[in-house]
Formats: structure tokens, sequence, C-alpha cells
């Protein structure tokens, strides 16, 4: 059981999981101790509506704030509150796709009612908008998640994608910064390297993320561009500073699960490497107990500048408006069927 503790100024530098449905007594104690900024949810913490909330109040009253909790909900193949209590969802390339003219439309209105799900159960952050740009050799775990295959039609669905989340109450994490859409393995499992003209990443795979710079939040790509640097993005100072100054993302940016197979090394080098690269907040998802405490001991305090993004990010949340989600859900039928 965790029994260690030390006092905290600044929120923790990572973002963690629980292992159930509901908190256990070590691990109440170990984010009291580390305060991590926020909290991510996957398909084992979830059962009924009731049961999240309680969760969501479990990790909120274990900091004693109301600290940020996200969930990886693109809708389709990626969702982890499913129905028959919640709304299934096409992947968003063929809703995107089936919308046609109406798609800018369609994945707003999407959006909201995701935003509008996710408050409903206590959280308040999504791993969304996806705005890697497709190509014609983009990995299937990656390619119906994607919006198109241009720059400007994701970076119009990404807005929306945003705009949908911000109305509902809820954080947009804005991914895979600077863009994962030519990777041709699985991160989860081999570490991509991409070959491509500096000029030509700019122009296309940096275009959707420099138009929604203004977001509040971000996560990292576990890849290499070759011809700008030979490290993984998420432990890079070089593609850091590209992610800062050419795309001029100022916003928090939280790293990809760090125990994916694409980064070598320890966990506690990994999170050390990705702060020192220029990383806010380090994510570790599906680890042990152990794994957890280790990662939060690497991670430390966020460091000034982290802060102030973090509290900043905070801010952009706001209580959404009353909304009628029967004529969302109707309105959003219609534009699928072709109708304005």
């Amino acid at each position: 059981m965790y029994s260690g503790g030390y006092a905290v100024s600044r929120f923790g530098a990572c973002i963690l999981d629980a292992d159930e449905l509901r908190l256990r007594t070590d691990e109440k104690a170990l984010f009291r101790d580390v305060d991590p900024f926020g909290f991510i949810l996957f398909a084992r913490n979830v059962d009924t509506p009731d049961q999240v909330r309680a969760l969501c109040g479990d990790l909120r009253e274990a900091v004693g704030r109301d600290c940020p909790i996200t969930i990886d909900q693109e809708g389709g193949r990626v969702q982890r509150l499913r129905g028959p209590t919640w709304r299934e969802w096409l992947p968003a390339l063929e809703q995107v796709q089936q919308a046609g003219e109406n798609a800018v439309e369609v994945m707003y209105l999407r959006s909201r009612i995701i935003a509008h799900e996710l408050r409903d159960v206590g959280v308040d952050s999504n791993c969304a908008p996806l705005v890697d740009v497709a190509g014609p050799d983009t990995h299937p775990f990656l390619l119906n998640r994607c919006y198109g295959f241009d720059a400007e039609t994701v970076s119009a669905l990404g807005r929306a994608v945003a705009d949908g989340h911000l109305d509902g109450g809820v954080l947009p994490v804005v991914k895979h910064i600077p863009g994962h859409g030519r990777a041709v393995v699985d991160s989860h499992l081999d570490l991509p390297v991409i070959d491509a003209d500096p000029e030509e990443l700019s122009d296309t795979d940096f275009a959707p993320f420099r138009a929604l710079n203004d977001l509040p939040m971000a996560m990292t790509a576990h890849l290499v561009y070759s011809r700008l640097g030979n490290g993984p993005a998420t432990t890079s100072a070089q593609m850091m500073q590209i992610i800062r100054e050419d795309i001029g993302f100022d916003g928090l940016i939280m790293t990809d699960d760090i125990s994916m197979k694409a980064l070598n090394g320890s966990l506690f080098e990994i999170a050390t490497a990705s702060l020192q690269a220029g990383c806010d907040v380090v994510l570790h998802c599906n680890g042990t107990f152990a794994e957890r405490v280790a990662v939060a001991e690497a991670s430390g305090q966020m460091t000034d500048v982290a802060q102030i993004r973090a509290e900043r990010a905070l801010e952009a949340r706001k209580t959404p408006d009353e909304v009628d989600i029967p004529a969302l859900d109707a309105k959003l039928a219609a534009l699928m069927n072709g109708q304005r």
C-alpha cells in the first residue's frame, strides 16, 4: 500500500488513471499526496452513469479540487462510454464522408452531444479533436479516426469539433501534435519513423495544429520525423521547439500515453525525458499501481510556465448553456440525410 507523502504547491506534472470502478484506499492516498493535474478514464472505469459520477467524485475529493477528468470519446472505434447506455457513433471519417457538404455542422452537433453526455457523468475533458491528416498509407489504427485527407478540411472540421466541446463545457485536447497521419505502423506497438520534407510537413501535417493553436490543450505524437531529429516527438526538444514556435501552440501539452511501445526506456526515464524536452504534463495509462507511483515521482511538480498553462486551460472550462438534446439529435439526423 502506498504510504509516502510530500507537500505540493503546484499541480503534479502527470495525468493518472484508476484500476477499477471506484478508488481504492492506496489510490486515494497517492492522488492526495501527488495532486496530479488530472485523471483519465477507461472502459474498465465505466459501468453505469451513477457509478461514473461517483468515481469522478472520488477523484476530485482525493485531490481536493475541481480537477479535469478526461477520456477518449472520439466516437466510433475509440469511445469508452458505449451503448446501449450512451450513444454509439460512426467512425469520424465515415461520418464526415456520409455528411458530405454538411460535415462541419454534423461534426459540431456530434461533438456538442458527446460533450453533453460527458458532462452529465462528471467528465469535463475529451481527447479530441484528432486533426492528423490522413494519407494513402495511414495505418488502420488511425485512418478511420481521421477527419479527412487535406489540411484545410481537417482544420475546419477540427475547429467544429473543438467548438462543440467547448460549448458543452468540455475541454478539447487536440491530437496528435505535430501530426500522426503519415504513420504506417501503430505507435501502440512500434515507433513510426517518417522521412518527409520539413517544408511539406509544415504545409500539410502541421497546418491543422497551427490553425487550432489557440486551443487549451494538446497531446503529443509518438513518432520520429527523421529530417527533424532522431527522437520521438514526445521526448524531442527539437520537436517541442517546432510545436511552440512554428506551429505556435502555447497551450498545455500532455504526452500521449508513455506506456506505449513506441517509446523505449523505463517509465521513470520516459517521463523525465518528456518533461525535459518541453512537455508540460505526462500521461500514464494502463499500468500497475507501482508504475503510477514511479511516474508520479519522476514527474514531480509542474514548472512555473506549465502551471500557468494549466491554469489557463482550466479557465477555458465554462458552464454549458441549456440545450435541447432531442432537437440536436433531430437536426443531426436531418443533416445526415442531406437536409438543411
